[in-house]
């Protein structure tokens, strides 16, 4: 197989687990909602204020909690164990034609260098 077959390959896999397997989780929960309106464009004049009165810049404040993060994390391992276990069943397959559809529309995706170098820093921990 040519190289460009390949990287074509695997930008489909990757465009296809992350919408099946990602976007459309626990994660389109999260998502929903008010967005808060911003001035600067950074959010940087946006405020959280909690039960207690604080103020917390937008920034600052923790978008998700760790219970929300358990459920969300779950539920993606979950799904992207089903879309391997079932990738070879025919009528999954045609499902999944389905959705490629909408997913080849996104962005070609690209090396993503800080995670190769996260992975790479990871061979010199020793393991715990």
């Amino acid at each position: 197989m040519k190289p460009a077959d390949e990287d074509r390959i695997a930008a489909n896999l990757a465009k296809i687990m992350a919408m099946i397997c990602i976007r459309n989780s626990r994660l389109e929960d999260l998502h929903a909602g008010t967005v808060p309106t911003t001035k600067t464009g950074d959010y940087s004049d946006v405020l959280v204020i909690d039960a207690e009165g604080r103020e917390i810049p937008w920034l600052e404040a923790a978008h998700i909690d760790d219970a929300q993060m358990a459920s969300l994390m779950r539920d993606i391992v979950n799904r992207l164990f089903t879309f391997h276990i079932k990738s070879d069943d025919p009528g999954f397959r045609e499902d999944l034609d389905r959705w490629m559809a909408v997913a080849g529309r996104w962005d070609d995706p690209v090396l993503d260098q800080a995670f190769l170098d996260a992975m790479a820093s990871l061979k010199s921990r020793p393991n715990s």
